[in-house]
């Protein structure tokens, strides 16, 4: 075949990482992938998170082996997945925003701003992680075919596809430079609320 459709991907990775000002970005095909990857990689133990955040937040860092801790912290666009140096983006997507030396997670859906059908991203400037996490997003392949490749470490199904990376690079084709934070309205429930986390 002349043509690797995959090859989309990766060009909807490189405009992703060149608008957001970080080295490298990954694709995959939600948010919460992108989290519990990184979550993953630090093999984190317990995580300060606010209280009032999407439940898919905790449930990743419980799934990647974490415990979790809630704060009162109040937060627009961004925070801290504290005191790891990853942060849940699902509510930013604008111009240079990548913050050095951090691990950066991005959310692409209907009701975010690039609003293709599913997906994230990491964005990171870590050669390493970000090396990582390609192969741990497809199953632990690499770039060769699948009958050439040698799997080495143990992974997941969360790639994106190509089709929703050839959208999402539409989209990119007429974004703007700038874009404000999305508000949450209503705001997110009080995560301690629910049976699953409190007793966390």
């Amino acid at each position: 075949m002349r043509h690797n459709p995959f090859k989309i991907v990766e060009m909807f990775e490189e405009t992703v990482a060149d608008y957001t000002g970080a080295s490298y970005a990954v694709s995959v095909d939600s948010c919460t992938s992108a989290l519990f990857l990184c979550c993953k990689y630090l093999q984190v133990d317990t995580v300060t998170i606010p209280a009032k955040t999407y439940l898919s937040v905790p449930q990743s860092i419980l799934h990647a082996g974490g415990k979790i801790s809630f704060s009162e912290k109040d937060w627009k666009g961004i925070y801290q997945l504290e005191p790891y140096p990853i942060y849940d983006s699902a509510k930013r997507f604008t111009s240079g925003m990548y913050i050095p030396g951090s691990f950066m997670t991005l959310s692409f859906h209907i009701k975010k701003h690039l609003k293709m059908g599913k997906g994230g991203m990491i964005l990171t400037d870590n050669k390493e992680a970000a090396e990582w996490f390609l192969r741990a997003r497809y199953e632990g392949r690499s770039k060769v075919k699948y009958h050439e490749d040698n799997i080495e470490i143990c992974g997941w199904n969360m790639y994106m596809t190509p089709q929703e990376a050839a959208h999402g690079l539409m989209l990119m084709q007429n974004y703007p430079e700038h874009m404000s934070d999305i508000p949450e309205d209503p705001p997110y429930r009080d995560l301690r609320e629910f049976e699953l986390f409190k007793n966390l």
